[in-house]
């Protein structure tokens, strides 16, 4: 019974973003995009997308639509932001010895990601899976607030403003096989943010031992 309640939970959870898309408007767009850039799975795909239908249906504006899940993936990824400079930075710094990442490895993960810091927060904006994860490391690694506002903004609201698109030339097609594999976007989000999160840190234990074997 107990492996049974994880995939009740999640339809659960589908059933839910499936009615709030029933009855979606610029309310339920900021809400449910500001869940999508946290650590929530909810697809952007399952938002966006019937909100450019509905836009086509005139009961909702396609600029503003986009403009509202642009918004609302500024208020989760800001989440996001917090979470990584309050709570990631110390607990890497204390507990990362456990996972094999040392000091010496997350600084030199910190000098990377700042090199390469307004690309990765802009294009990151456009990969599934890493759009959930894609704001933690510039709280964790020290990235000035305001850029990390506008580049996320600039990139969330681009990517909401396609989708609305697809949703508002091409309908009724893409909004039923959005509705058809809800489930298992669902699934696909979680499978690819523990990818994502098991590459990260093997990566950089990785690096950590190279670094130790490197030391004289």
């Amino acid at each position: 019974m107990q492996a049974g309640v994880p995939v009740a939970d999640m339809d659960a959870f589908t059933l839910w973003i499936k009615d709030a898309v029933a009855h979606l408007g610029y309310t339920e767009i900021v809400f449910l995009m500001a869940l999508e850039s946290s650590l929530f799975p909810v697809p952007s795909e399952l938002v966006m997308i019937p909100a450019g239908y509905r836009a086509a249906q005139g009961e909702l504006n396609p600029f503003l639509a986009a403009l509202a899940g642009g918004f609302g993936s500024l208020i989760g990824a800001s989440a996001n932001y917090a979470l990584g400079k309050y709570v990631g930075k110390a607990f890497l710094l204390n507990y990362g010895k456990y996972f094999l990442i040392s000091a010496k490895t997350y600084h030199d993960a910190e000098r990377l990601f700042l090199r390469n810091a307004n690309v990765a927060t802009f294009v990151g904006r456009f990969i599934p899976g890493i759009r959930h994860l894609i704001s933690i490391p510039p709280g964790m690694f020290g990235m000035s607030l305001a850029p990390f506002m506008l580049l996320t903004s600039l990139g969330a609201t681009l990517w909401c403003g396609v989708l609305v698109a697809l949703g508002y030339f091409f309908g009724q097609p893409v909004l039923a096989a959005v509705a058809e594999y809800t489930h298992e976007v669902g699934i696909g989000a979680l499978v690819l943010l523990a990818i994502f999160v098991v590459w990260f840190i093997l990566k950089h234990r990785g690096r950590g031992k190279a670094a130790q074997d490197l030391a004289p």
